[in-house]
């Protein structure tokens, strides 16, 4: 498969195939999963990264076990649109999975979304900084899906 247009993504899914949203950082990715019917992304759980091979190795067993049929990833654009070396560096994250893994991936822009969840967490959960630091990454990657999961329905794709 390929890193797909977003716009493309839904025709790329096999029939009831679910959605994985990552949200990768240096220390952890962070998953969300859509229902089968792309509406409703749900915090999963958080991986520690070590080295690529034994992260991919964990969402490609993730994918077998869950139905999943694609990957969206959030793709971190600096406040003013450009890419630096984060988007970069998950760029080549999907395409290095690509290589071991025949999935459509849709990179989503992932502006602010960890800002979004930290201020919820404080302001609404009234959360501690220890407790944060468990769930952020897994609810940063569930605002990342559901942004996609929204688009895709308002879109018309």
């Amino acid at each position: 498969m390929a890193i797909v247009d977003p716009t493309e993504f839904k025709n790329a899914l096999p029939p009831n195939g679910r959605a994985l949203g990552l949200d990768l950082g240096s220390k952890t990715i962070g998953l969300a999963i859509s229902d089968s019917g792309l509406a409703v992304a749900s915090p999963l759980e958080t991986i520690r990264r070590t080295k690529f091979t034994a992260d991919a190795n964990a969402l490609i067993a993730l994918i077998g076990e869950r139905g999943i049929g694609g990957l969206v990833l959030g793709l971190p654009r600096n406040m003013d649109g450009s890419e630096g070396p984060r988007a970069q560096s998950t760029r080549q994250f999907a395409t290095n999975l690509l290589e071991k893994i025949d999935i459509p991936i849709a990179l989503w822009d992932e502006r602010l979304s960890t800002a979004e969840v930290e201020r919820v967490l404080i302001e609404e959960a009234d959360m501690t900084r220890k407790r944060r630091g468990e769930v952020v990454d897994k609810m940063a990657a569930s605002v990342i899906l559901q942004g996609f999961l929204d688009f895709l329905r308002h879109s018309k794709v």
